[in-house]
């Protein structure tokens, strides 16, 4: 035997002593991966065929890499988007659905860069994070903005995250701005109207989208002058939908289809997706679910049972899926119940709440002009039909699109005969996909915090004795699909033993209308006193507007002035409450003195809820008329 060893297997032997044996032996097996994300835009970029882009260096990663064209966000808004990224987790199913919410973890649960870590990997984030959940010490080994892979220590993986902000929703109403893109190359889609500002602020989101794309172009020229770009797999994708209105916060292909550009070098092309091609195009349908599990199965690790995704990537991918979803629920402080499905031709919108309309008042929106001058325009009569289903209510309880031949979502075939099979199998496959996950979601924001006690909405969802999600699930059903031979059963269940049970038989009268209204009214009546603040609220909503007798009005009134109180019953029942004086239009008005008397502050609050209390009093106060627009302070 040789007792000699060569210089290359000292040095050898000499790291590993140095970085220890198993995380040596791990580190060199795996590849550097790099996130660059950025925030509001869609594939509004030259490598998907728009010539309007300017985006030469994500185009020049897609040439050498590859696209996916039916990518999505699974909710159009940031925070639940990126706690669906963080988990591998559907929102719906953990709770985390709303925008700026928090409640734990499911039992069992870690964020997965804390799994990459345990593999050897340095782990960073530059630098938002914006979770619907808490963070668990470990997560990360530096999430900040001086996160970078050179901080790691010689010869470590990375996982690596730069977010981009410069495409945000707010900066497309950043005035002054000198404009690059020219506005009359634009092309408006058609439920924009066609005004100078909806060009100009068209033009300045194509600018925007530039500026993140230099921003990805930094990053990747740091990756060529450290020597690691033939080491490290790249992907680039944005959170959502453009920040332009009825992109960002719409659950259908506007507002969750994403750019998704992924580059495996030569040295890791064993690990890219099966159908992976340079320069090539992917119509596999990726959802943000998958995110977690292709980053832990590239990295060798299998994905933990618990992940609702399906890795693309790596020793562990799996089989394209048929479907993938969406969803959206409160956006800031405006409620909702959206659920949405797409088979990559078609989309399927389920609306739970039909009573409010896609476009609801919400300030932060409406100081982008497009979104301001299109509501102005809607409320004047001067909006073609196109332009004017995203203001109108009620809101179709189903919407079904033919991407093929509508791009755009403007006809909606929900009611096509010729459609119907699309529509009752994109239907059933929803409902199918929300008992499998458990959407924990229909329950209403507040009670699903209240029947956790404390504990994660996720569990309480599988537990049979504690929440019989199949009747939620039937009777939230029922109540959206406004079919009158279903308000018996409704009425019926609102004496039912569970209080999410009668909370959408109350909103399924309420969805109903005037006449529904009158019609139960007694009955509506008597559960102005059930042990449930929702129903309560709800049925209050209902009597308010239009009960017959004004005795009935004004005490339903009076219990929704009393819910609006956050000090005497907890911000969800004020936001609830407050929402339900909205519905009273200029009637509402009468109260805004005592609108005015309520704190801003609620102490014991989450500062992630902070704002939604004051910021909803001030939107009733604005339309009212009592106070100016909060817009007008920012132009």
């Amino acid at each position: 035997m040789n007792c000699f060893l060569s210089t290359g297997r000292w040095v050898i032997i000499v790291s590993v002593l140095l970085v220890g044996v198993d995380e040596w032996l791990r580190g060199a097996e795996r590849p550097n991966i790099l996130w660059l994300t950025s925030e509001d835009h869609g594939p509004h970029m030259g490598c998907y065929g728009d010539r309007l882009a300017r985006t030469p260096h994500v185009d020049a990663l897609a040439r050498k890499g590859m696209i996916f064209t039916h990518a999505w966000s699974c909710v159009p808004v940031c925070a639940p988007a990126r706690t669906a990224i963080i988990t591998g987790m559907y929102p719906s199913s953990t709770g985390t659905i709303h925008m700026r919410s928090m409640v734990p973890l499911p039992s069992g649960v870690v964020l997965f860069p804390q799994l990459l870590r345990e593999a050897g990997y340095y782990c960073t984030n530059n630098v938002k994070e914006d979770y619907n959940v808490p963070k668990p010490p470990g997560t990360w080994d530096d999430s900040s903005q001086r996160a970078h892979w050179r901080n790691r220590k010689p010869g470590q993986p990375f996982f690596a995250v730069f977010n981009s902000t410069k495409s945000h929703e707010s900066q497309i109403r950043r005035r002054p701005h000198r404009l690059v893109t020219d506005p009359n190359a634009v092309q408006v889609p058609p439920y924009h109207p066609d005004t100078p500002e909806v060009r100009h602020d068209w033009a300045q989101y194509y600018d925007q989208v530039s500026e993140a794309d230099a921003d990805a172009g930094r990053r990747l020229a740091e990756l060529e002058e450290d020597g690691l770009a033939e080491d490290t797999i790249v992907f680039y994708f944005a959170d959502h939908g453009s920040g332009m209105p009825r992109h960002k916060r719409w659950a259908g292909q506007s507002g969750l289809h994403v750019p998704m550009v992924v580059y495996f070098p030569p040295k890791w092309q064993h690990l890219a997706p099966r159908e992976y091609q340079i320069g090539g195009k992917s119509d596999r349908l990726v959802n943000f679910v998958d995110l977690a599990p292709t980053v832990l199965s590239i990295a060798g690790i299998q994905p933990p049972p618990w992940m609702q995704g399906r890795a693309f990537a790596g020793p562990y991918q799996e089989d394209p899926p048929q479907y993938t979803f969406g969803e959206r629920a409160r956006m800031d402080e405006c409620g909702d119940c959206v659920r949405s499905v797409t088979d990559g031709r078609y989309v399927y919108l389920r609306n739970y709440w039909t009573h409010v309309s896609h476009g609801q008042y919400l300030p932060y929106q409406l100081t982008t002009p497009t979104t301001r001058i299109w509501r102005a325009m809607y409320l004047e009569g001067k909006t073609n039909a196109a332009q004017s289903r995203f203001w109108q209510v009620p809101r179709e309880p189903e919407e079904l699109y033919d991407l093929a031949n509508d791009p755009h979502e403007i006809h909606n075939l929900a009611g096509s005969p010729e459609h119907r099979e699309v529509l009752e199998r994109m239907r059933r496959v929803l409902e199918e996909h929300q008992r499998a996950i458990r959407d924990v979601a229909l329950l209403p924001e507040g009670q699903m915090h209240e029947r956790s006690g404390g504990g994660s909405p996720y569990d309480l969802a599988r537990r049979p004795d504690a929440l019989p999600w199949e009747r939620i699930q039937e009777t939230a059903d029922w109540a959206s699909r406004l079919e009158a031979a279903e308000m018996g059963q409704l009425v019926e269940r609102l004496s039912d033993p569970d209080p999410t049970v009668r909370y959408w038989a109350v909103m399924g009268v309420l969805m109903h209308g005037e006449a529904a209204v009158k019609a139960s009214e007694s009955t509506l009546g008597a559960t102005l006193k059930d042990p449930s603040a929702d129903v309560r609220i709800t049925a209050a909503r209902a009597l308010a507007q239009w009960a017959a007798g004004e005795p009935t009005r004004t005490a339903a009134r009076q219990l929704l002035l009393d819910y609006a109180d956050p000090r005497k019953n907890g911000l969800f029942a004020a936001l609830a409450a407050l929402q339900a004086l909205e519905s009273l239009g200029a009637q509402g008005s009468t109260y805004a003195s005592f609108l005015q008397s309520l704190p801003d502050e609620v102490p014991g609050t989450p500062a992630r809820y902070s704002q939604y209390f004051p910021r909803t009093k001030r939107n009733l106060l604005e339309q009212w008329g009592v106070i100016p627009p909060s817009w007008e302070s920012e132009q």
